[in-house]
């Protein structure tokens, strides 16, 4: 399982050219689901970016959670985030986990992260076309693979 997150001032999604869902202040996830991701790794993921510092504090360092800033999440589906580039100039997603696999996890990730929340998640859907706009605070980008807890 692999999410980029992006520290936001806003972000929103957008379906068919009507704005689905939207946030200010929080993060933008955009989630990869690997063939051979499971439970634990949804459990391990969704705690790592609750407790995550990376928004400010007073004296303008990373010290603070996205629950100390009582900040938003908009959740996006992103299969491409496992993309193999190696070979040739298309890339391959076979690593990617089916819809059959990955639904579940996705679904089970919001509801962990929503749970450490306290509070509901806003989303994109899965396995739709896609419009994500945001405005990146900071800008703040990471990724974390559950591939390298150690």
């Amino acid at each position: 399982m692999k999410v980029v997150v992006q520290r936001v001032s806003q972000a929103s999604v957008s379906i068919q050219n009507k704005t689905t869902s939207q946030i200010r202040n929080g993060l933008l996830l955009l989630l990869g689901i690997e063939e051979d991701d499971n439970v634990e790794d949804v459990k391990w993921l969704t705690n790592k970016l609750f407790k995550l510092r990376i928004f400010s504090d007073a004296d303008g360092l990373m010290n603070l959670n996205i629950s100390e800033v009582k900040g938003e999440i908009l959740l996006i589906s992103q299969f491409t985030l496992h993309a193999k580039t190696k070979k040739g100039n298309r890339p391959s997603f076979i690593h990617a986990a089916s819809p059959e696999v990955a639904i579940p996890l996705y679904e089970k990730f919001i509801s962990e992260i929503s749970l450490l929340m306290n509070a509901p998640i806003q989303t994109g859907e899965f396995g739709a076309d896609m419009k994500v706009t945001l405005v990146n605070d900071g800008p703040v980008t990471i990724i974390i693979d559950t591939k390298n807890k150690i």
